[in-house]
């Protein structure tokens, strides 16, 4: 009998996982894992380039140096496609505050096909594909589209409090 619940105890752990860690997954390691590093933690760079109302975007793009008058230094990274800084809830710490995805969509794989938030509806929107992404409430999750079926999430990055601002970094 000890031996048949161990087993059966040793099924119902398995399948827990397997449920907790299935299906509802969002694959957000689609995008190469390149290095980001945005310093906006002195107070004159986050109140031009920071975000402070919610679903307002950011998007920081080292090859195409935007936004426009930012200063990027050698040592500053934008990811992959860029990375895109917005104001949302952040549920690793039950805050709002910034939230940082790599601009590129992970159904299409390029570095030069970038969402863009939809200011009405404040999602993160693929111009080729079509994918809709949560980006001020669910870390970048897929909505809609390829990447939903798929389960395709935004590649999400850290903004760590420095100072009056923050250090986006991967």
């Amino acid at each position: 009998m000890k031996g048949g619940l161990k087993s059966y105890l040793a099924f119902v752990l398995v399948a827990m996982a397997a449920v907790l860690t299935g299906c509802n997954t969002n694959d957000d390691d689609r995008i190469p894992n390149v290095g980001v590093s945005i310093n906006l933690s002195d107070a004159g760079l986050w109140t031009r380039f920071g975000v402070s109302g919610f679903g307002i975007p950011q998007y920081f793009i080292k090859a195409l140096r935007e936004p426009t008058g930012f200063a990027y230094l050698d040592r500053t990274m934008t990811g992959f496609g860029g990375v895109l800084l917005i104001n949302g809830f952040d549920y690793r710490i039950n805050e709002v505050g910034p939230l940082a995805y790599d601009l590129a969509c992970p159904v299409e794989r390029k570095s030069d096909v970038r969402v863009k938030v939809d200011p009405d509806s404040f999602e993160a929107v693929c111009p080729v594909c079509g994918s809709k992404y949560d980006v001020t409430m669910g870390a970048g999750a897929p909505i809609s589209g390829p990447a939903a079926t798929d389960h395709y999430g935004l590649r999400q990055y850290q903004c760590v409090a420095n100072g009056p601002g923050y250090i986006i970094v991967n």
